[in-house]
């Protein structure tokens, strides 16, 4: 009964994106290398990339840090200027 309790507690947080996850610092921590090393030619600014991930964060189709639409991280997604939202939302 003791494990049942503590996986009914440990429940995945849906509308975050992969930076804010409990334990995920290991696990992406290559998503956010490839970030970091993107060519300033294709890369959002800073200011655009962090308002792309606020309309994410509030997103109905964000789980785990995924896109249900496109099945992209969208913290990857945002990064790059040219994409855009498979949904139009930004």
């Amino acid at each position: 009964m003791e494990a049942k309790e503590t996986a009914v507690n440990k429940r995945a947080c849906k509308r975050c994106l992969t930076r804010e996850m409990a334990g995920s610092e290991a696990y992406f921590e290559n998503l956010y290398a490839y970030i970091a090393g993107l060519d300033d030619g294709i890369k959002a600014d800073e200011t655009l990339y962090e308002k792309r991930l606020e309309v994410c964060r509030e997103c109905d189709l964000l789980f785990q840090g995924m896109c249900r639409a496109c099945g992209c991280y969208v913290e990857l997604r945002a990064a790059v200027a040219r994409n855009e939202c498979p949904y139009q939302k930004w």
